[in-house]
């Protein structure tokens, strides 16, 4: 079992990473008001929930504790955070504030996974 949640962590970081870093090369055009989603954050999104919601499931079913306060917290703002990367997803240009606020979102969720013990 701990090989098969170690695959899905592994994936979980691949989706973090997918998302942050599709925000980081737009930071440019950010500045310049041209920044959009691009799919790579879309898909580094729905890449977090499913192997989130799978690493839950495992982490129970293998007797682990699970915080439910904090997965609930994680799980709300990545609902947030692919809602909108969702709807905007064709848009040319997406505000800088609604952008700024995806980022900050996927920071604030990486902060929350690590620090929250």
């Amino acid at each position: 079992m701990d090989v098969l949640i170690n695959v899905f962590v592994g994936l979980h970081i691949i989706g973090i990473a997918s998302l942050l870093g599709g925000f980081l090369t737009q930071m440019k055009a950010m500045g310049a008001g041209t920044a959009r989603f691009t799919p790579a954050m879309l898909h580094g999104a729905v890449t977090m929930l499913v192997t989130g919601v799978a690493l839950v499931g495992l982490n129970q079913a293998d007797d682990q504790t699970v915080n439910n306060l904090k997965i609930g917290i994680k799980l709300a703002i990545l609902v947030v955070i692919l809602g909108l990367v969702y709807v905007k997803r064709d848009d040319e240009k997406i505000e800088k504030a609604l952008f700024g606020a995806v980022g900050g979102l996927t920071v604030a969720n990486i902060f929350i996974a690590v620090l929250w013990t």
